[in-house]
């Protein structure tokens, strides 16, 4: 689909929806536990309906209730780490009858992988087009020291895991900490007496481990983390973990019950910034400025940059905060480490085009390994709208000069073009970057964006465009 946006001050108060990575890991540890868990106000988009396939493949019941197209819960019947399928389902043909399809969602297959090491049955793993291109050779190097047996197209989908977990130690590079996050989740089920070490000389991407560590914690599963920081020697995080097999995890009910999914900062960093783009101001509601989301550093970029960032406690019942963020002045470049948090250089980079001076986003190589190589396509698509960039091996610095540039540039009928590359991220930057641009802009592959944030084109009132281009 090819949608176009068109310049216009973007302000006024939005809703931000559920986190994706708490809605995921939620998903699956109600899935691995015994007995019925309530997940209230999640999100609904496709990497979570990917989720959501994986869980029903491995065994769980799930029922949702809905007011109107909204889903207020899900209810998920666990299977207790394996322990309570039907014969059926333990029969090897119920596994060997279909490939279980992670779609687009990079977390669910890392997590599920994992997960499915935990029994004896072959289950086997595929995705869509950019995950068949997406690697997992370091986690399945792991899963193979661990004792479970794997195959894979050299490392892509699909991917065949075959358990029973037997432990050990490995050692486990991760250059994206879903491949840590997923021995974590999956190693407290292994039996009991097993010990699971990893040793992670490369940690990016820490504050999702300390998301991850945090589910641990609230269900009283032990486990002993260390985790090393930066030094002069290297700009990444390190550490080592052990976890023992023969726990189990509860519920989310009583104690371990959640009011509601938190919002997700990697998706409000898009109004924020299709906000201080165009001028506008824009009040976010759902966000929790305690919660452990690493993206929440956008909000200091956003500061650093120029821009106004105010919480406030709600003052209806006290509970909950609403976030106000807007621009008085010019934007200003500066220098932004972006390795805890991968996920905000499109948004940082759209940003950084209508600032003045230089902005450099460094030290996240990782990026180049999303759903696209985002440091390349970031580049490439912001010199087609006049904004010039210098790539980095681990980074990009864009020389802003304030606006757009649109002299010399291929525009007909007041309306240029942008490939969306299928990356969700791509799309909402590029919509946000439209909102302050001096023609309108069509993107492509702008069905993407409903991986994270279904509505996020509806709020800027984006139109489908009836145009065919060649990008």
């Amino acid at each position: 689909m090819i949608t176009r946006v068109t310049p216009r001050k973007f302000s006024g108060t939005v809703k931000i929806p559920a986190s994706k990575s708490h809605t995921i890991r939620q998903l699956l540890i109600a899935s691995l536990a015994d007995g019925i868990s309530e997940i209230n106000y999640p999100l609904d988009s496709l990497d979570t309906r990917s989720c959501i396939a994986v869980c029903r493949a491995f065994g769980a019941e799930i029922t949702e209730q809905r007011d109107g197209e909204k889903i207020i819960n899900w209810k998920i019947r666990g299977n207790n780490g394996f322990k309570n399928l039907t014969e059926a389902q333990r029969h090897k043909s119920f596994y060997e009858s279909s490939v279980i399809d992670t779609g687009n969602s990079g977390t669910t297959l890392y997590l599920a992988l994992a997960i499915a090491g935990l029994q004896s049955q072959s289950i086997k793993f595929t995705g869509d087009k950019q995950i068949q291109k997406r690697s997992a050779a370091p986690l399945l190097n792991a899963l193979k020291g661990l004792g479970i047996e794997v195959q894979s197209n050299n490392g892509c989908t699909p991917i065949m895991i075959k358990g029973p977990w037997k432990g050990g130690k490995v050692k486990l590079p991760c250059l994206t900490s879903q491949y840590l996050s997923a021995l974590l989740i999956a190693s407290p089920l292994a039996p009991a007496g097993t010990v699971t070490e990893i040793e992670v000389p490369l940690l990016n991407e820490k504050p999702y481990i300390d998301m991850t560590l945090s589910y641990l914690k609230s269900h009283a599963i032990p486990y002993t983390a260390v985790m090393n920081p930066p030094d002069n020697l290297k700009e990444c995080w390190s550490g080592n973990f052990i976890v023992p097999g023969g726990s189990f995890w509860k519920t989310f009910s009583g104690d371990n019950s959640f009011n509601f999914v938190p919002g997700d900062f990697s998706s409000a960093a898009f109004p924020a910034a299709a906000a201080v783009i165009s001028g506008g101001k824009i009040t976010l509601l759902g966000l929790d400025p305690d919660d452990t989301q690493g993206d929440k550093y956008f909000l200091k970029i956003l500061a650093d940059m120029g821009c106004t960032v105010q919480w406030q406690k709600a003052s209806d019942n006290g509970d909950g905060y609403s976030l106000t963020v807007f621009r008085d002045g010019p934007l200003r470049g500066g220098t932004f480490d972006l390795n805890e948090t991968p996920d905000l250089l499109p948004a940082a980079a759209v940003v950084a085009a209508f600032a003045h001076g230089d902005t450099a986003l460094v030290n996240v190589a990782h990026a180049r390994i999303k759903e696209t190589d985002r440091i390349a396509v970031m580049s490439r698509e912001l010199a087609k709208l006049g904004v010039c960039s210098t790539e980095l091996p681990d980074g990009l610095i864009i020389h802003g000069k304030g606006a757009l540039f649109t002299s010399g540039l291929p525009i007909k009928n007041n309306i240029t073009e942008i490939n969306g590359h299928s990356d969700h991220r791509i799309v909402m930057a590029f919509a946000a970057a439209a909102l302050g641009s001096p023609v309108s802009i069509d993107i492509t592959t702008a069905e993407s964006a409903s991986v994270t944030y279904p509505d996020f084109l509806n709020l800027l009132n984006a139109k489908k465009s009836d145009k065919s281009v060649l990008l």
